[in-house]
């Protein structure tokens, strides 16, 4: 290995990680990891005084691009729009580097919230750890309104979070004991684990049945799981509890097909949010490199 692509190899988990949180799929963060890497190839590392800054911008301003791309085309989305997730941890562990709640799919789902231009200050400062002024180099603005964005990002966020930080053990127990009651479905023993005002959301992408607005209250959420665990019982379904972004998630699997990913917020008592994707496109890459019901790989 030269010591071009020695630095570049060096440097790739913080830009996948990037590239990922910017865009919220993980092709999509190949796809940008691909094109710095062609520019890097076209550059003499020894011309430059940083070189992990150097990818670090690259990477941020080709995500960028991108991510304003996909904005709008997520305008015109069937339905809500959720992250795609890695693979489970156990899996690959190696591609969980620089684990946090910020990789988790809750927090990718609330930085949508943020306009491009909000969302790269926000993670090169907040969560990457360069100063304003760094961050202010690689975005070309001013460093205050580096600071102008974090700060409105922040905001934004403090906005739309859960009223409880998310605790992942308690999410745990709670999503444990929700994939119990939806293999006996009953719609009081459902409606007692949702907070009152507890919302849901699913990503169908169009492709698959799914509620196409947010759900809101532990009634009507308890009504439609009812309904989704009877219809599993009928067709066999297995649900199965992994760790996937930092954070357990239910995957159900239908005749070795993944079909659906669940994850919760939780008050730490009761589930005050859930989020179910079940679009198949986003839901390939996971299947393919995770073990199945059975502890097969089904890649």
């Amino acid at each position: 290995m030269d010591h071009a692509t020695a630095l570049f190899q060096q440097h790739r988990p913080r830009l996948y990680g990037l590239a990922y949180r910017m865009l919220g799929a993980p092709a999509d963060a190949e796809d940008v990891l691909h094109d710095a890497w062609l520019r890097w190839h076209q550059q003499d590392p020894s011309t430059l005084d940083d070189a992990e800054a150097w990818l670090v911008t690259v990477t941020t301003r080709l995500a960028l691009d991108r991510l304003r791309r996909a904005k709008t085309e997520r305008e015109h989305y069937t339905g809500p729009w959720l992250p795609e997730p890695l693979v489970a941890e156990e899996e690959q562990p190696e591609l969980m580097l620089e684990r946090s709640e910020s990789l988790s799919l809750s927090f990718l789902a609330l930085l949508e919230r943020l306009s491009p231009e909000e969302r790269a200050a926000f993670l090169l400062n907040q969560v990457f750890d360069y100063s304003h002024a760094e961050a202010a180099a690689m975005l070309q603005i001013s460093e205050d309104a580096s600071r102008q964005r974090t700060h409105r990002a922040r905001q934004r966020l403090r906005e739309g979070r859960p009223r409880f930080t998310l605790e992942p053990h308690a999410q745990l127990r709670l999503l444990e004991r929700f994939r119990d009651a939806l293999e006996r479905p009953d719609v009081a023993n459902l409606q007692a684990l949702f907070a009152a005002d507890a919302v849901h959301e699913a990503d169908g992408g169009g492709v698959v049945s799914a509620t196409l607005r947010p759900l809101h209250g532990a009634d009507r959420i308890a009504r439609l799981y009812a309904q989704v665990g009877l219809r599993n019982l009928e067709i066999g379904a297995v649900h199965q509890v992994r760790w996937i972004n930092g954070a357990p998630a239910m995957l159900t699997w239908v005749d070795a097909e993944l079909t659906t990913v669940v994850w919760i917020e939780t008050d730490g008592e009761q589930i005050t949010a859930m989020h179910a994707l079940r679009n198949p496109g986003k839901l390939a890459r996971l299947k393919a490199v995770t073990n199945g019901p059975d502890g097969a790989s089904l890649s």
